[in-house]
């Protein structure tokens, strides 16, 4: 009885929450600031890729280097101009107020030894309340994974709502509106940290580094930590394997990994960097925004070193340059799709979006919420993906199976 009424409680909350977001979509319907950018059968052991870098990781000799939009997956940000007068005047403002925290996230579960063994954190804004639900209760629920204690958090900022002046009355209770939603997700799910600055595209560098303050003084014990976006599938199981034989003392930070990126001076696109910003010819090595994990340890020294590298208004490019700062190379790892899965050119039939797949990686991103549901029902079914099963050789030649 008291789980049937626990259930009632959790879908009518889900029901107003619903019901009230949809209402601040439909009166801020032009605002809005987006985030960037397997079970195994039964008795048989995951396959684990081998970590070699990526084709793009490895240019030919005297090819132009990478650009910095073509490497990164295009997230649905805002195509406007990026106004670095402001930017410039207001970077140095880095710290802002914790409006909603989580201070008992790492105490673990009660059980001996019970500090967190993976803290998972996923940038955020507002509106994606959808995508926190999948993420909650797909991959990313809490507690014990294959004997590790999992826990999660969703970084977000306040709202920005479009068409107002800064000092209109009429914003200000907008925003409230958004902070006393969010501070009702954050009492049925104690999962949201809300920050005070804008949540925008090129405010995601402040997120990262309030984050990584946060985690080193509220889970100082964690033993690895992943962090990505809400649009991505993760298989926590495959990723826990990876981490099994590593050592959270040591320094680790592995996922999909770019070098010689070039900067955009292209004035139309969003990842425009003037060389007033960014006057070197590459940027260095970082792994794509869209997931990444790291150790304990690189945590602390990762805090420690971003608190002291200017401000960059591309999250993932900053990061790489604290690394570059701590002499640290990311590992790179070829089950970390932040491109998503390509489609080969020689089969242009083949479906990507298909369980034998998603059951070999560790992260794939690009996904909605819809897509997370469906390929997480695929994967943890009661009788799983049927990718293993041998079939009887086909007469002929070899065709892709549509």
């Amino acid at each position: 009885m008291r789980r049937s009424l626990r259930l009632r409680g959790d879908a009518a909350l889900m029901l107003v929450l619903s019901a009230t977001l949809g209402l601040l979509l439909y009166a801020q319907r032009d605002g809005g600031a987006p985030t960037t950018s397997a079970p195994r059968t039964p008795g048989k052991a995951a396959r684990r890729p081998s970590p070699v870098p990526r084709a793009i990781q490895a240019p030919d000799a005297g090819a132009a280097p990478l650009a910095y939009e073509g490497d990164t997956p295009a997230p649905p940000t805002p195509t406007g101009p990026f106004d670095f007068g402001r930017y410039l005047s207001a970077k140095d403002q880095r710290h802002f107020p914790l409006l909603i925290n989580q201070p008992h996230k790492c105490r673990g579960d009660g059980a001996p030894g019970g500090r967190p063994d993976l803290l998972i954190a996923v940038k955020s804004v507002a509106a994606d309340f959808e995508r926190r639900q999948a993420v909650r209760q797909t991959w990313g629920a809490e507690g014990r994974v294959q004997g590790a204690l999992v826990r999660r958090v969703f970084l977000l900022g306040v709202p920005r709502v479009a068409g107002m002046d800064k000092a209109d009355t009429e914003e200000e209770g907008m925003r409230a509106h958004w902070r006393a939603l969010l501070r009702a997700e954050s009492r049925a799910y104690e999962d949201i940290l809300l920050w005070a600055f804008d949540d925008t595209f090129f405010n995601l560098t402040l997120k990262e580094i309030h984050f990584l303050a946060w985690a080193s003084a509220f889970c100082p014990d964690v033993r690895f930590v992943f962090k990505g976006d809400a649009d991505v599938f993760v298989h926590v199981g495959n990723l826990l394997e990876f981490l099994a034989p590593r050592d959270p003392t040591e320094d680790l930070l592995a996922g999909d990994v770019i070098v010689q990126a070039r900067p955009i001076r292209a004035r139309d696109s969003k990842y425009y960097i003037p060389e007033a910003v960014y006057g070197l010819p590459v940027y260095p090595a970082y792994a794509g925004g869209g997931g990444f994990v790291l150790s304990g340890a690189t945590l602390h020294r990762l805090a420690g070193a971003c608190a002291q590298v200017e401000l960059f208004p591309i999250d993932d490019v900053f990061l790489g340059m604290c690394l570059q700062r701590l002499q640290l190379t990311p590992e790179p790892h070829p089950a970390f799709r932040t491109f998503g899965i390509s489609r080969p050119s020689a089969a242009p039939h083949l479906r990507t979006f298909d369980p034998c797949f998603y059951r070999e990686l560790v992260l794939v991103h690009g996904l909605s919420a819809a897509d997370i549901w469906l390929m997480w029902g695929l994967l943890h079914g009661p009788r799983g993906p049927a990718c293993s099963h041998p079939r009887p050789a086909a007469a002929g030649p070899f065709r892709w199976r549509p």
